[in-house]
């Protein structure tokens, strides 16, 4: 970590819920979290080269898993300090940061923090954003940090920030990520919304900012909206109308092989 950086804090009001922070082979900007700020009751996941980026920040992971495309399986297994290493085969259909994703929800996990998803690949990072949808269904939450910023999605629910000081042009950004969102609002922000609907064809929400002193939220009654603020900010409380998913097996089950829809070619 840069030593002129200021590590990422995950703290929260929802302290007690059990997270699960993934350590992903993307980029990494300075800011990450060491073992330091970790929450005592974390569940540390690396998803195959993350394992050296969290070896870099002093963390030591509970469980590696990937098909070590981006990492040596046998480096893993010799630096590894008895973590738990889950090797998948070199063709299987979930991306790594997917399956480390169902670790996780399979150890109970329903919030999530990722770093190394943002950056590098351009296709990793729209995926990785596809996911946050994919925990928003699920009534899970999950926080992508990247490049001074934090990427999360939600869905018939909520973000509430509590007010605190905010230097000038501190952005916040809403998109539609369902075909269509409705009553979306943002309340405490430069420009304010009331029951609004977005599509995800246009673009309405982005480069709004948040006002000194000032509390705000953001939320949607109807679909699913990828918000992004500043990692700056403290993380916001989540309100949500949706049922907890108490199923362990909710986002499915490890992939080991290529879908049988997928061929190749003759």
């Amino acid at each position: 970590m840069d030593s002129n950086a200021t590590s990422t804090s995950l703290s929260r009001d929802d302290a007690a819920e059990k997270i699960c922070v993934i350590y992903a082979a993307g980029e990494y900007y300075g800011d990450e979290p060491d073992a330091a700020h970790l929450p005592a009751h974390r569940l540390v996941v690396a998803a195959d080269g993350g394992f050296d980026h969290a070896c870099v920040l002093g963390v030591t992971p509970d469980i590696v898993i990937g098909d070590f495309d981006s990492t040596s399986y046998a480096d893993v297994l010799r630096r590894s300090s008895g973590a738990t290493v889950i090797p998948l085969p070199a063709e299987h259909d979930d991306p790594d940061m997917l399956s480390a994703m169902k670790i996780g929800w399979r150890h109970g996990a329903r919030n999530f923090h990722i770093f190394g998803g943002l950056g590098h690949r351009i296709d990793h990072s729209i995926a990785n954003i596809q996911m946050l949808s994919l925990l928003a269904q699920h009534n899970a939450v999950g926080f992508l940090y990247g490049n001074g910023y934090i990427t999360t999605a939600i869905r018939a629910g909520g973000l509430d920030f509590a007010a605190r000081h905010h230097a000038s042009g501190e952005m916040v950004s809403v998109f539609a990520y369902s075909d269509e969102v409705h009553d979306v609002y943002e309340k405490g922000l430069k420009y304010e919304l009331n029951a609004a609907t977005f599509n995800n064809t246009s673009v309405h929400g982005v480069s709004n900012e948040f006002l000194d002193g000032r509390k705000a939220s953001i939320g949607v009654a109807d679909g699913t909206l990828i918000v992004t603020f500043p990692s700056c900010t403290p993380l916001p409380k989540r309100i949500s109308r949706l049922m907890p998913d108490k199923d362990g097996e909710a986002l499915g089950p490890l992939s080991t092989s290529i879908s049988s829809a997928l061929a190749h070619p003759r």
